[in-house]
């Protein structure tokens, strides 16, 4: 490790912090319905949305009525995606002459941009059409990522407000997040990507003659948009196959910082709208320490496994003074890749700079680790946030229980329906990562699918489901997924990590808005400093490691002693 890679880290961390509370005064702004500084401009576009779908955005809806709403939401938006990728080949923008996309692909497509998740059994330069990535795959990076946000906005009123019957309107908060959030930072962010190099275009792919003189086709598009929805949103979908390793999607190292500035910024500012929501910032600020010291542990291992290079390597004397290149671009080195790994496994992204599967057994891990916790580290927009929230009732409860007293968070009584569903909320992810990940390395379509024997095969499939479960999308890409088995398998894990969270925490939302505001008592815990966040970060490691430690230690952890030992499997 090097002091210049730990003056990178500390960079990116100082910009996230400075970002954090403007911009979480200004999403707060927003989805208050207060005035902004863009609202002159978009205040009509924004009613005219509301005539056009006959919607009242001051009519509130109960828990169940807004996950309804989103229910069908993304029953409509996976027939109009699935159908587009079906028929891609008949439909214009197609210079390339792309074939329409095989059901069980297609099928395992749509549920995975739905879902926020943009897990790829697909080369996207080579499958996807011009319009299928800009009518289909980039549009549902908007509203996926817009739905995550709604989702937390929601939680946070159920603590906000006190004998509610309602939590919003989804309808409002969708179109809200998605005109005066996404839409304007996306556009600031394409038109810098343009700058660095990003191609943004509708021509046909170019044919270059290489050094050697073989012809070479190099693909280009609309990549510049997609790019910015992909890292705004957390969607982390690449519109090539290399995804942010690839020169065209990331081609500086200015890029490659304003991308993962992109990826925590949301996340990170709803912490601070949480707080201002409660009345209290400071309960933002120790949600967000909770995810901070986290980040920095997983960013520490990471980095340290990567920058120490692989033994058996250094052994048949090869120089490995620049860590474990393997699987890494050399314009970014350790330092910036296993930090990219890092932010894009820890805030539900998938965007990668550099191959996950060839990273060491420990540095690997923690990619794996930070999804196996539920994605809380910052986590997907909105997604980390009521995530972390959950922890939070958790943690509470548990400490409730140590002294014998109901338990309350920022004046709420946690009792036991909110407790209940918190549970349901917190295991379903076990329960299809574990589940489907046992079944995949016992069944021969499952065995079909890693490359690799022993610790590091085991770890593929592990790899799959946790990110498919998680929602995240980044792979141990040795991974051959594109299959029926995985395409169906991996898609179910993909709606139960999502939907089988979100309605529970609804639920929670809702009983915690009918709720009356407690007052503070000399009894009442105080949630805003050091003990709580080391509480919260012990709830989320103590849930994770009893749940999943038995997989790691049969995974990453067997093949790192195995390196050690000077074994290959």
């Amino acid at each position: 490790m090097t002091f210049n890679g730990w003056v990178q880290i500390a960079l990116f961390v100082a910009v996230v912090l400075l970002l954090t509370r403007p911009l979480g005064g200004y999403l707060d702004n927003v989805m208050a319905g207060r005035r902004t500084l863009l609202s002159p401009v978009l205040v009509p576009v924004e009613r005219g949305f509301y005539r056009l779908a006959g919607i009242d955005p001051a009519e509130e809806q109960s828990w169940w009525v807004y996950a309804r709403a989103m229910i069908v939401f993304h029953i409509a938006g996976f027939v109009l995606l699935y159908l587009l990728l079906r028929l891609q080949d008949l439909l214009p923008l197609n210079p390339q002459g792309m074939a329409a996309v095989l059901p069980d692909l297609a099928g395992n497509t749509a549920i995975s941009f739905l879902t926020n998740t943009n897990w790829q059994n697909y080369g996207g330069e080579s499958t996807m059409s011009y319009l299928s990535q800009m009518a289909g795959l980039a549009v549902q990076n908007f509203l996926s990522a817009a739905t995550g946000i709604a989702l937390a906005v929601a939680l946070v009123r159920g603590f906000a407000r006190a004998e509610a019957k309602g939590i919003g309107n989804f309808w409002a908060d969708l179109v809200r997040i998605t005109l005066y959030v996404l839409l304007p930072l996306c556009i600031l962010l394409t038109v810098f990507f343009v700058w660095q190099g990003v191609p943004q275009n509708l021509g046909g792919y170019v044919e270059a003659t290489t050094l050697e003189g073989a012809r070479q086709k190099i693909a280009q598009g609309p990549v510049a948009s997609q790019l910015s929805i992909k890292m705004l949103g957390t969607n982390g979908g690449g519109f090539f196959n290399a995804n942010s390793a690839h020169p065209y999607e990331n081609p500086t190292a200015l890029s490659n910082l304003v991308q993962m500035l992109a990826i925590f910024a949301i996340g990170a500012a709803l912490t601070n709208v949480f707080g201002r929501a409660v009345g209290d910032e400071r309960q933002g600020w120790a949600i967000l320490s909770a995810m901070g010291v986290l980040f920095l542990a997983g960013v520490f291992v990471a980095y340290w496994a990567e920058a120490g290079g692989n033994p058996l390597v250094a052994a048949l004397g090869v120089d490995t003074t620049a860590g474990n290149m393997e699987g890494k671009e050399v314009r970014f080195g350790a330092p910036l890749s296993a930090l990219f790994a890092v932010i894009t496994t820890a805030a539900s992204c998938g965007a990668v700079n550099a191959m996950h599967d060839s990273f060491m057994p420990l540095g690997g891990m923690i990619p794996l680790i930070n999804i196996l916790l539920g994605e809380v580290v910052i986590g997907g927009v909105g997604a980390g946030l009521y995530g972390m929230l959950l922890f939070a009732i958790l943690a509470i409860f548990l400490a409730g229980l140590m002294v014998g007293r109901t338990p309350e968070y920022v004046g709420k009584k946690i009792e036991a329906r909110e407790v209940k569903f918190t549970m349901l909320a917190i295991l379903c992810l076990p329960l299809a990562i574990l589940g489907f990940a046992s079944v995949a390395t016992v069944v021969p379509a499952g065995l079909a699918g890693p490359p690799n024997a022993g610790p590091h095969g085991f770890s593929e499939i592990l790899y799959a489901f946790t990110s498919a479960a998680g929602n995240n999308g980044s792979a141990f890409a040795g991974l051959a997924g594109n299959t029926l088995f995985y395409n169906a398998t991996l898609a179910v894990a993909m709606m139960v990590g999502r939907f089988a969270v979100i309605i529970p925490m609804l639920a929670v939302a809702g009983t915690l808005a009918a709720k009356r505001k407690a007052a503070a008592s000399v009894g009442t815990f105080p949630t805003h400093g050091a003990l709580f966040v080391g509480l919260l970060v012990g709830a989320v490691l103590i849930v994770g490691g009893l749940t999943f430690l038995p997989a790691l230690a049969l995974g990453p952890i067997a093949e790192h002693f195995a390196l050690l030992a000077g074994t290959l499997f």
